[in-house]
């Protein structure tokens, strides 16, 4: 028998390669006595890598039975019992029931695998065009009792995924997990569509898509306007930091409550941008003046943020500097988070139906001058600078923190590091950026949130950054 196969492979012509790296190379066919755990199917495959063995994703037509494809194929299977599990748990039972269920799903992951091991693309796509035929014949029959489409969608994604996992095993079982939970969680998709979200809420998350997805790639990514400090880019950036901020705190309210929920926003968005945080949270306070509180919790808890951030950022720069500092932020930390504990524990008596209110995640128009803002205090900043020149490090870095204090502090520091400037100068420095930046945050609350959110939010400023000047008078004794 091994003799006649001999014969018939030496007679025909090799089978077309479907390997793109291995499409350019012609190959002799081959015949290998099988072993044990090895089945000849077609011809041999010539190595793509090094020591001999064919590289990740080189599964073609003709290629040997190993155990390799088979631990692929059992992938396949398990992908295909996996999601069949879920569809068997809503398949009924009775003449009304579904008409695929777990072994149905198994059959036809594996198929797509053997399908492309075995025959290559064209064969998978024979297989496609089957069970999709055989998908519209069952919809078909039970279009009148159930004109769902997801059993007949999940079938054809399955047989796909059990393609996937023979070239591509880790993507194809991590995406069948994904598919797995989207129907387990039907019931809970369509309460939170139907019931929990609200027109309003889809078109703000539509809004942001667009904002994050279009308008952020196609805005340049360079200098512009006079100074050249101006990049379009980098402000859009800003926008969608905003407005991710603003909907956080938005969902955080309506899960957890405006006495939690606010502050603890706040709190977590420092890390992105406090001063951003607070814009979000002064234009949560103008449309919702019943929130006024919690929004100030939030605001100052988000500067304990930006003193951590600070902190992190000093010890991975220079540990000299972070050591000079470490009294200065202690205390500014300290002083945020009593000053924003006090207005949570304030928020006590705050409705908890508030929590059940629906509005809008975020206001757009609101966003837009926010950036405008910062565009402007960017380029005061830098017409500042030029009339100065370098007239001092004190004055460099307060300008640049107007913007943002990290990024001054991180250049301070590297100076430091650097021993191109002396530790107190870099710390008075610093400290001077923290307070400019103070002055930013003040300015956008007073845009945002009004006089009345403002005259809340200033004083606990005031406090961070004097507790921050006292920590250094401290450290200097």
């Amino acid at each position: 028998m091994r003799t006649s196969l001999l014969k018939a492979m030496r007679a025909s012509p090799p089978p077309a390669l479907h390997s793109p790296r291995l499409a350019r190379r012609t190959l002799a066919p081959q015949v290998q006595v099988a072993s044990d755990r090895e089945i000849i199917v077609g011809i041999e495959v010539a190595p793509t890598s090094q020591g001999g063995l064919p590289a990740q994703g080189d599964i073609i037509v003709g290629m040997p039975l190993t155990e390799h494809l088979a631990v692929r194929l059992a992938i396949a299977l398990g992908i295909g019992l996996l999601i069949g599990a879920e569809r068997e748990r809503r398949k009924g039972a009775g003449p009304s029931r579904a008409p695929a269920g777990i072994r149905t799903f198994a059959l036809a992951s594996l198929f797509g695998g053997v399908s492309l091991a075995v025959g290559g693309e064209v064969l998978l796509a024979v297989g496609a065009v089957a069970v999709t035929a055989l998908s519209i014949v069952s919809y078909k029959v039970k279009s009148r009792r159930d004109p769902g489409l997801t059993t007949a969608i999940a079938l054809l994604t399955t047989l796909l995924l059990g393609a996937l996992a023979v070239r591509q095993p880790s993507l194809a079982a991590a995406a069948a997990v994904v598919v797995a939970v989207l129907l387990a969680a039907r019931t809970r998709l369509h309460r939170f569509v139907r019931d929990v979200l609200t027109e309003q809420e889809l078109q703000d998350a539509l809004l942001f898509a667009a904002a994050t997805l279009v308008v952020l790639p196609l805005t340049p990514d360079h200098p512009v306007g006079p100074f050249g400090v101006l990049n379009l880019r980098t402000l859009w950036k800003l926008v969608v930091i905003v407005m991710s901020i603003s909907a956080a705190g938005y969902v955080a309210v309506r899960s957890l409550g405006p006495r939690f929920g606010l502050p603890l926003a706040g709190l977590a968005s420092g890390f992105v941008s406090s001063a951003a945080t607070i814009g979000s949270m002064g234009s949560r306070a103008a449309e919702e003046p019943e929130l006024r509180r919690a929004a100030v919790a939030g605001a100052v808890l988000s500067t304990v943020s930006t003193v951590i951030q600070m902190a992190v950022v000093l010890l991975v720069t220079d540990r000299e500097t972070f050591r000079a500092m470490r009294f200065p932020l202690l205390f500014a930390g300290v002083a945020a988070i009593i000053y924003g504990a006090m207005f949570t524990i304030k928020t006590a008596g705050t409705k908890s139906q508030a929590a059940e209110q629906t509005g809008r995640a975020f206001n757009l128009i609101t966003v837009v001058v926010f950036a405008a803002t910062v565009s402007a205090i960017l380029l005061a900043s830098a017409a500042v600078n030029r009339w100065l020149g370098s007239a001092g490090l004190a004055v460099a870095t307060g300008l640049a923190g107007f913007a943002d204090t990290h990024s001054a502090a991180i250049s301070v520091a590297s100076l430091r590091a650097a021993e191109k400037i002396a530790l107190p100068d870099a710390v008075v420095a610093i400290l001077v950026g923290l307070t400019t930046n103070t002055i930013t945050k003040a300015v956008v609350s007073m845009i945002t949130g009004g006089w009345r959110f403002a005259v809340q939010i200033i004083p606990g400023l005031l406090l961070v950054i004097l507790a921050a000047w006292a920590g250094l008078r401290l450290a200097s004794w």
